[in-house]
């Protein structure tokens, strides 16, 4: 057989993941009243960024000028390609977040019939009911849910997984394939970086979880740590056979890992709420409309951009008014892409629980992460970030975002109820029973199985401690 060389010309499309683009993606997880600080901090910060009473509009080719290079991962090579910036950088961002064009009609305007949330509080929730409320809105089969339950019980503040594969399998029952299958699906879970078994494997959990698959960001992550630690990047950049500069982008990117990403759960201050959506009925409809109440709008100042126009000012001068320019137009594009992804996820909430805002907790129907993800067509872990410390208010009240996902129990007539509407018929239940004859839970689960409720004993028992009441002989009154 005749061998034949050819040169072959190959076109990849890549992610590219800047600072930028990180800090586009954290601003998803902050709170309203997060957000309100941040700009504020922003507006000090940053002489080139204004309050305006317009919306701005981005050029999106001046937006970033910079971007990461990449290895194509399907040449399994130590060659770099370069990729192009500016307009396809924001493309990757408006591709990872599919940006969705409210228009300013569906924006709350009306203070009239607005409530008062200043004196509404709330304490942040712990980690592990963060990983655990995730674990159990996935689609697991009771095995890998028994297994993710034992890794995230053995998970510190700091987000990391403090037991080993053997101690893991033997307090589930399980085999080490099985607890190393489960924990990757949970380091796939917010905050990024979560169950990792030591710093570099939190920090490639985060690079790779960024799109950052085969780039010089992991390629020093697996092999150049400590000559990262020692500033030594001449020497990674002759290892990785990359230009320095790309390494120095690589080391910044790095430094804005979070080395301890369990951190934002400890604290026990108490927070305010405020609500991020509202839905209105007007007629048949449900309305969604953003709470913009604090957020001013902003845009690029042009008193320094006229100045860099003249020609008068120095290299050093341009360069910190172009990075400044790039700061302010990113954070005015972040803070849009956050609004509209909140805005679709809440829509698809509504379609989905239709029922629910018509009729009541009865009819919450069972809802997990992957619904909304396909639905809109976002990555689950994405979803998992919008609906966190999210809260909407709604005509049947106040609820964080999270509450309208559930878990599903099957009835005898083949349908399905969602676990929150279980958990209120058996407090119903138990606030009905006769105080001196207290319900057993097994009698709590055959009473709703003769409402076609298909539930075993002990989620019972789970649901009634999830609500808070005591067992049947510590309800039990004498007199």
């Amino acid at each position: 057989m005749a061998m034949e060389m050819r040169q072959q010309l190959k076109m990849s499309q890549q992610l590219v993941m800047t600072p930028q683009l990180q800090q586009a993606i954290k601003l998803l997880q902050l709170t309203r009243l997060e957000l309100q600080d941040l700009v504020r901090q922003e507006l000090e910060e940053n002489p080139l960024l204004e309050e305006t009473a317009e919306t701005e509009e981005i050029s999106e080719p001046d937006v970033l000028e910079t971007a990461e290079l990449e290895v194509d991962p399907a040449e399994n090579s130590t060659e770099f390609h370069e990729v192009e910036t500016g307009e396809e950088t924001l493309r990757d961002w408006d591709s990872y977040l599919d940006g969705y064009n409210y228009s300013s009609g569906e924006q709350y305007s009306g203070d009239d019939d607005r409530p008062s949330f200043e004196n509404l509080l709330t304490r942040q929730g712990t980690l592990i009911d963060h990983l655990l409320w995730q674990l159990h809105m996935g689609q697991y089969s009771e095995m890998d849910v028994r297994v993710g339950e034992v890794i995230i019980g053995n998970i510190d503040e700091s987000g990391y997984l403090r037991a080993s594969l053997p101690e893991i399998a033997a307090a589930s029952n399980s085999s080490e394939d099985d607890v190393i299958d489960v924990l990757e699906c949970i380091q796939e879970f917010d905050p990024p970086g979560v169950a990792a078994r030591d710093l570099r494997e939190c920090l490639l959990i985060q690079a790779r979880f960024m799109g950052m698959k085969g780039s010089v960001v992991e390629g020093i992550l697996l092999n150049h740590i400590s000559d990262l630690e020692k500033r030594n990047y001449k020497q990674i950049a002759r290892a990785l056979k990359v230009d320095i500069n790309q390494v120095l982008m690589a080391s910044k990117i790095i430094g804005g890992f979070d080395p301890r990403p369990g951190s934002s759960f400890n604290s026990d201050e108490v927070h305010y709420i405020s609500p991020d959506i509202f839905v209105h009925k007007v007629g048949d409809d449900y309305v969604v409309m953003l709470n913009e109440e604090g957020l001013p709008n902003l845009k690029v100042s042009t008193q320094y951009t006229e100045i860099r126009g003249t020609g008068s000012i120095d290299n050093h001068a341009e360069e910190y008014i172009s990075g400044k320019v790039r700061s302010a137009q990113w954070l005015i594009k972040s803070i849009q892409q956050r609004q509209r992804t909140i805005y679709k996820v809440a829509k698809s909430i509504i379609r989905f629980q239709r029922e629910y805002f018509d009729r009541g907790i009865e009819y919450l129907r069972p809802l997990v992460l992957r619904d909304i993800a396909e639905d809109i067509g976002m990555h689950e872990s994405t979803i998992s970030r919008v609906t966190t410390n999210k809260y909407m208010q709604t005509p049947q009240g106040l609820y964080e975002l999270k509450y309208f996902f559930n878990s599903g129990l099957s009835t005898s007539e083949g349908e399905f109820l969602a676990s929150e509407s279980v958990k209120n018929r058996i407090k119903e239940i138990i606030e009905k029973e006769d105080p001196k004859k207290p319900l057993s839970d097994q009698k709590i689960a055959e009473l709703l199985s003769g409402q076609t409720v298909n539930i075993a004993r002990r989620t019972v028992t789970k649901y009634r401690e999830m609500l808070k009441f005591g067992s049947s002989s510590e309800r039990k009154r004498h007199f």
